[in-house]
Protein backbone atom coordinates (compact mmCIF):
# COMPACT_ATOMS: atom_id res chain seq x y z
CA UNK A 1 0.00 0.00 0.00
CA UNK A 2 1.26 3.48 -1.02
CA UNK A 3 -0.47 6.18 1.17
CA UNK A 4 1.03 6.75 4.63
CA UNK A 5 -0.23 6.95 7.54
CA UNK A 6 -1.06 9.87 9.73
CA UNK A 7 -1.89 8.93 13.20
CA UNK A 8 -3.52 6.12 15.03
CA UNK A 9 -6.54 6.75 17.57
CA UNK A 10 -7.72 3.83 19.40
CA UNK A 11 -11.14 4.35 21.02
CA UNK A 12 -11.38 3.14 24.36
CA UNK A 13 -14.15 3.01 27.09
CA UNK A 14 -15.68 4.20 30.00
CA UNK A 15 -17.42 2.70 33.04
CA UNK A 16 -18.78 6.63 34.15
CA UNK A 17 -18.26 8.76 31.18
CA UNK A 18 -18.02 11.66 33.07
CA UNK A 19 -15.53 11.00 35.68
CA UNK A 20 -13.28 9.50 32.66
CA UNK A 21 -13.56 13.00 31.16
CA UNK A 22 -12.40 14.75 34.23
CA UNK A 23 -9.28 12.37 34.24
CA UNK A 24 -7.98 12.68 31.13
CA UNK A 25 -8.12 16.47 31.20
CA UNK A 26 -6.57 16.20 34.48
CA UNK A 27 -4.07 14.02 32.70
CA UNK A 28 -3.04 17.27 30.75
CA UNK A 29 -5.55 15.65 27.63
CA UNK A 30 -7.38 18.29 25.24
CA UNK A 31 -11.46 17.07 25.03
CA UNK A 32 -13.53 17.97 21.93
CA UNK A 33 -16.67 16.77 22.35
CA UNK A 34 -17.65 15.11 18.96
CA UNK A 35 -20.99 13.18 20.18
CA UNK A 36 -22.95 13.23 23.51
CA UNK A 37 -21.07 10.11 24.26
CA UNK A 38 -17.88 10.86 22.22
CA UNK A 39 -15.23 12.92 22.86
CA UNK A 40 -11.48 13.48 21.23
CA UNK A 41 -8.65 13.76 23.62
CA UNK A 42 -5.32 14.76 22.47
CA UNK A 43 -1.82 15.96 23.73
CA UNK A 44 0.44 17.01 20.78
CA UNK A 45 0.07 14.44 18.22
CA UNK A 46 -1.06 11.73 20.80
CA UNK A 47 -4.88 10.93 20.51
CA UNK A 48 -7.56 8.50 21.13
CA UNK A 49 -11.77 8.36 21.28
CA UNK A 50 -13.34 8.37 25.02
CA UNK A 51 -16.98 6.51 24.09
CA UNK A 52 -19.24 6.17 26.55
CA UNK A 53 -19.31 2.47 26.18
CA UNK A 54 -18.37 0.08 29.39
CA UNK A 55 -17.75 -3.70 28.48
CA UNK A 56 -16.02 -4.79 31.87
CA UNK A 57 -13.80 -7.91 30.07
CA UNK A 58 -12.95 -5.30 27.07
CA UNK A 59 -12.11 -2.58 29.08
CA UNK A 60 -9.75 -4.50 31.99
CA UNK A 61 -7.68 -5.91 28.99
CA UNK A 62 -7.30 -2.81 27.47
CA UNK A 63 -3.85 -1.38 27.60
CA UNK A 64 -2.15 1.96 26.04
CA UNK A 65 1.57 3.28 25.54
CA UNK A 66 2.37 6.37 25.80
CA UNK A 67 6.02 7.35 24.43
CA UNK A 68 7.47 9.73 26.52
CA UNK A 69 10.79 12.31 26.58
CA UNK A 70 12.03 11.52 30.10
CA UNK A 71 10.19 8.71 32.02
CA UNK A 72 11.63 10.11 35.98
CA UNK A 73 10.19 13.62 34.55
CA UNK A 74 6.81 12.37 33.86
CA UNK A 75 6.39 10.28 36.95
CA UNK A 76 7.40 13.36 39.29
CA UNK A 77 4.26 15.41 37.09
CA UNK A 78 2.03 12.45 37.65
CA UNK A 79 2.17 11.56 40.90
CA UNK A 80 2.18 15.37 41.47
CA UNK A 81 -1.55 15.14 40.02
CA UNK A 82 -2.88 13.89 43.28
CA UNK A 83 -5.08 11.12 40.49
CA UNK A 84 -5.32 8.56 43.52
CA UNK A 85 -6.88 10.42 46.00
CA UNK A 86 -9.14 12.05 43.37
CA UNK A 87 -10.58 9.21 41.37
CA UNK A 88 -11.79 5.95 42.69
CA UNK A 89 -9.89 3.03 40.77
CA UNK A 90 -7.04 4.89 39.86
CA UNK A 91 -3.70 2.79 40.48
CA UNK A 92 0.07 4.70 40.05
CA UNK A 93 2.60 2.47 39.55
CA UNK A 94 6.52 3.33 39.84
CA UNK A 95 8.88 3.08 37.08
CA UNK A 96 10.25 -0.20 35.73
CA UNK A 97 13.59 -0.39 34.20
CA UNK A 98 13.54 -2.78 31.39
CA UNK A 99 16.51 -3.97 28.97
CA UNK A 100 14.45 -1.93 26.22
CA UNK A 101 13.56 1.52 28.54
CA UNK A 102 11.73 2.52 31.50
CA UNK A 103 7.98 2.70 31.89
CA UNK A 104 5.37 3.78 34.87
CA UNK A 105 1.55 2.63 34.62
CA UNK A 106 -1.68 4.13 35.37
CA UNK A 107 -5.27 2.36 35.62
CA UNK A 108 -7.42 4.81 34.45
CA UNK A 109 -10.75 4.92 36.37
CA UNK A 110 -12.64 2.29 34.55
CA UNK A 111 -9.64 -0.12 34.33
CA UNK A 112 -7.90 0.92 31.25
CA UNK A 113 -4.22 0.52 31.66
CA UNK A 114 -1.20 3.21 30.03
CA UNK A 115 2.27 2.44 29.90
CA UNK A 116 4.30 5.59 29.70
CA UNK A 117 7.30 4.50 28.71
CA UNK A 118 10.96 5.89 27.52
CA UNK A 119 13.15 4.03 24.96
CA UNK A 120 16.51 3.85 25.25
Amino acid sequence: MKQKLKSIRPFIGAKNFEISRNFYTDLGFEETVLEPNLSLFKKGETAFYLQNAYVKDWIENTMMFAEVENAGDFWQELISLGLEEKYEGVKLTPIRTMHWGKECFVHDPSGVLWHFGEFF
